[in-house]
């Protein structure tokens, strides 16, 4: 239950150990169990149907991939609203431009570049990492927009398990 309040819902520890009646240490135990446990699973991938395309927010996608990649923090800034919400799973909720989330990225020890890609068939950006056997998926980035701006960023660097467990990792496009 509280890997599904916590990754699934967005809830802050605070608001599942409150709903639990734990403690925040309690809920990052059971956080722990929980995503072991799902690591842990084998068995056929949860299919899922093909995710609408929106010729729109696929242009937009597009353009923050080149603008991010680029590292052009104000043209990636221009695409967003002035309110836009950014939650960095286990790390910061609040808004983009209070943030560090740009200066995270530039002083990233790891060779990274991000695409557009699939986990389970859910469409998402894929921050990609470059190693021995060249770029391979780290983590995915949710990216929500509303008339052509993006209005909230779910970035999921601290997850690192994620990818590893998912079914299906399709990088699709532009790196």
């Amino acid at each position: 239950a509280c890997v599904l309040l916590k990754d699934v819902f967005d809830y802050s520890l605070e608001e599942i150990a409150d709903l639990a009646g734990s403690t925040v240490g309690g809920v990052k135990a059971a956080l722990n169990r929980g995503r072991s446990k799902l690591a842990a699973l084998s068995g056929e991938p949860i299919v899922r149907s093909e995710p609408k395309s929106d010729p729109e927010l696929l242009e937009l996608l597009r353009r923050y991939i080149e603008l991010f990649n680029r590292r052009d923090w104000d043209g990636v800034r221009a695409l967003t609203s002035a309110d836009a919400q950014l939650r960095v799973a286990d790390c910061f909720k609040g808004r983009l431009s209070e943030s560090p989330y740009f200066v995270e990225y530039e002083k990233a020890s790891t060779a990274w570049k991000i695409a557009i890609g699939e986990i389970d068939g859910e469409a998402v950006l894929l921050v990609l990492h470059h190693g021995e056997d060249g770029w391979k998926p780290a983590h995915p980035v949710r990216i929500e927009a509303a008339g052509g701006i993006i209005n909230r960023i779910t970035d999921y660097y601290a997850c690192p398990w994620i990818v590893p467990t998912a079914g299906a990792v399709v990088v699709s496009g532009p790196a």
